[in-house]
């Protein structure tokens, strides 16, 4: 699993899988797609999770932007066939995602996700990474 957060953070997602009845799975990952951390999830289920809610994310905060008077994206809800996902800013860089049954309550999962990233916000910041630097011959 990835490593470099500033304490592990894993126990909050499985915290947040077991409060939320019919939760699959949920992934911490920074807004460019990079998976931080997982629960529930194969490692490559959640390294493609990781990279469609960043686009999702994205795609929600262009809309923000563009659309007169809507601001910046907080929560991102797609309703599948047989699933419910949820991404959620938790902080400068970085996202939640939630993957549930469809079967969940959706309020209920949006309202542990709200807390959860409440509660450990610092944490869950994603510091921009940096480019490496060039090395010309």
């Amino acid at each position: 699993m990835p490593t470099g957060l500033p304490t592990d953070v894993s126990w909050l997602l499985t915290r947040l899988v077991e409060r939320v009845p019919h939760a699959r799975g949920a992934c911490l990952l920074s807004v460019d797609g990079l998976l931080r951390a997982a629960h529930g999830l194969q490692a490559d289920t959640a390294e493609h999770l990781a990279a469609v809610a960043s686009g999702l994310h994205a795609l929600a905060g262009a809309a923000g932007r563009r659309l007169p008077d809507c601001g910046a994206a907080r929560q991102v809800a797609v309703e599948l066939e047989n699933a419910l996902l949820f991404v959620s800013a938790t902080g400068q860089g970085a996202c939640l995602a939630v993957l549930a049954g469809r079967e969940t309550d959706a309020a209920l999962l949006g309202h542990e996700m709200t807390l959860l990233i409440r509660s450990v916000r610092p944490v869950l910041a994603a510091p921009p990474r940096r480019c490496a630097e060039r090395w010309d011959a």
